[in-house]
């Protein structure tokens, strides 16, 4: 990346965080260095901060006010934040199961209306996707990935959910997700996975992080079944590909 990056905005966040924002949009770009601030932050740490948030566009940084002021805060990650991207480690990649359409995607008929396709179609649109895991939050394992084919973008619902299925896998505006808990959502759901991104007495406890990159493999109700109880009780069903 270029050595004249624009400097990140500085906000503000109560009187222990700042927020470094790169972008004002979701921005693959912008996600890079979210990601290598945070990295750095990790490698090059800087007594006082307490805790760092990566999200699509920006970094939540907290810190310890009677450690480190704002102003000698903010000046110490402008600085970070204006280095060169720098290369990351071997990037870990993920082939994550997904049983497509009926009672486990009940949006995928709709979707294909909508888009002008077969359901058929959507499905190997969305399996030959290469995505990278840009964040993860909303709820423990919620893992946000960009890369959705932009013949896949569509507005979210309507009227959101209350509830729908933990691992549930569904797009939303320009990116697709994998949803570990049940819980609301708006966005159109495809299938679910049996994975647990999340899986509190599991080591590690979250599978998935910022930078990983995924592929999504379609499979067939008795294979997730079977998966499903073999993740219930603590296996990654998910396959490494490389790490």
């Amino acid at each position: 990346m270029s050595a004249t990056l624009p400097p990140p905005r500085l906000l503000p966040s109560g009187d222990s965080a700042i927020t470094v924002e790169f972008s004002r949009n979701i921005d693959d770009a912008a996600n890079q260095r979210v990601l290598a601030l945070d990295r750095l932050l990790a490698r090059d740490t800087i007594a006082g901060i307490t805790e760092t948030v990566p999200t699509y566009r920006s970094l939540l940084v907290h810190y310890d006010p009677e450690v480190i002021g704002f102003d000698a805060l903010s000046a110490k990650l402008v600085a970070l934040a204006l280095r060169p991207v720098p290369p990351t480690a071997t990037t870990r990649r993920w082939r994550i199961p997904v049983v497509y359409g009926g009672e486990h995607g009940i949006d995928l008929e709709d979707v294909a209306r909508a888009l002008g396709a077969t359901p058929d179609e959507i499905v190997a649109r969305h399996v030959a996707g290469h995505y990278r895991v840009a964040m993860i939050g909303f709820t423990p394992g919620w893992s946000y990935l960009s890369g959705l084919d932009p013949s896949l973008h569509m507005p979210r619902r309507q009227n959101p959910r209350l509830l729908t299925p933990a691992g549930t896998v569904s797009i939303g505006g320009v990116q697709t997700g994998v949803q570990c808990l049940a819980g609301p959502s708006g966005w159109h759901l495809l299938g679910r996975t049996p994975v647990r991104t999340y899986q509190l007495h599991r080591d590690p406890i979250f599978l998935l992080e910022p930078g990983d990159a995924v592929t999504f493999a379609a499979i067939d109700a008795k294979t997730f079944d079977e998966q499903d109880r073999a993740a219930e009780h603590g296996e990654i069903v998910a396959e490494l590909i490389a790490a």
